[in-house]
């Protein structure tokens, strides 16, 4: 039987490990290959980022996908007025208790992507904000695919990059390291999003994107859209969500404010004992 103390000394250092690898960034295996995540800079009690994600997506991710478990009304839950989601975010309906459909037949997105988008509603949930965060900061320019564009998150997605405009274009970029441990730390010393991938015999490429063609918008503008996306993303997979988070603060206030008024009456129910 093994010491007690080598028990926790393998403990300490196994734990270690998972800190380091923590704060190293997220990272996701898929395929033999290891995708270093950027962390997504968001906050779902934002209302004003709130709002300008969900502008974002009417403009931009609902002409071709769904949102059917969410109701335009729900809107009025992150500080916009019924007016306002009127003039501004319902293009396919005029009532607003309605849900983010759109007019597009599924044959026909078929037909076009090789396969109906999917719908939004809970892709949060599904795929989790740092992945969306990255997947939106992971397209690049490949001729070799049907709509000319391809993605370091989802490789060979079928869905181009809609926001090209605003981000501007990228191309893929690879550097080849003689083995694991030079490609990661590599890969480490980026701090966005990199994919560490394995190549010809021992040799490990680390696969970046680097700017090509610039868009309308600045680099660290254009992050904060797709943060502010994001962000509407996470928020419409849960809208009570908000709603708990607010109560249980108020919640926590009150029993921080009980506790006082019970330590003090306690103090003063032992000051004749003591």
């Amino acid at each position: 039987m093994r010491p007690i103390t080598s028990l926790l000394r393998s403990s300490a250092a196994a734990a270690l490990l998972v800190l380091a690898a923590c704060a190293n960034g997220p990272a996701v295996a898929s395929g033999g290959n290891e995708l270093r995540l950027e962390p997504a800079p968001i906050n779902r009690l934002d209302e004003e980022s709130l709002q300008r994600g969900a502008r974002t997506f009417v403009n931009y991710c609902l002409n071709c996908h769904t949102a059917k478990y969410m109701r335009y009304s729900r809107l009025t839950d992150i500080g916009l007025t019924e007016a306002q989601i009127r003039d501004n975010l319902m293009f396919a309906t005029d009532k607003i208790g309605e849900t983010m459909t759109v007019a597009m037949p599924a044959i026909d997105a078929k037909g076009w992507f090789g396969a109906p988008p999917p719908d939004l509603s809970v892709e949060a949930r599904i795929r989790g904000s740092d992945w969306l965060y990255n997947y939106f900061l992971g397209f690049y320019k490949d001729d070799g695919t049907p709509s000319g564009w391809n993605n370091l998150v989802f490789p060979n997605v079928a869905m181009p990059h809609v926001l090209w405009v605003q981000g501007g274009i990228n191309r893929l970029q690879t550097t080849e390291y003689e083995d694991h441990e030079k490609a990661q730390a590599a890969a480490i010393a980026v701090r966005q999003l990199v994919m560490v991938a394995p190549a010809a015999g021992d040799a490990v490429e680390v696969r970046t994107l680097v700017p090509e063609t610039p868009g309308t918008m600045k680099p660290e503008e254009y992050r904060a859209m797709v943060a502010d996306l994001v962000n509407y993303l996470d928020y419409m997979g849960e809208p009570a969500r908000n709603q708990r988070i607010n109560v249980g603060l108020a919640v926590l206030i009150f029993l921080g404010v009980l506790f006082l008024f019970a330590y003090l009456l306690k103090r003063e129910y032992w000051r004749d004992v003591h």
